[in-house]
């Protein structure tokens, strides 16, 4: 794929054991921490946003690199 994808991982705050709704029931079922899903994402060349209040400047970052 050519397109540019910046995502975020919701739960990475979340207390370790602790189940966050469909999150955490997602991350349950497939065995990976949303930690694992960041690195995941990462070395598929998917930029990650530490926040949803920050997804602005790797979104610009990328689109000025296109």
């Amino acid at each position: 794929m050519k397109k540019p994808v910046v995502a975020y991982v919701a739960g990475l705050s979340a207390p370790k054991g602790r189940k966050m709704g469909h999150a955490g029931a997602i991350i349950s079922a497939f065995g990976e921490s949303a930690a694992a899903k960041v690195e995941i994402l990462r070395d598929a060349g998917v930029t990650v946003a530490p926040s949803p209040a920050e997804l602005g400047v790797p979104v610009a970052s990328v689109l000025e690199h296109q």
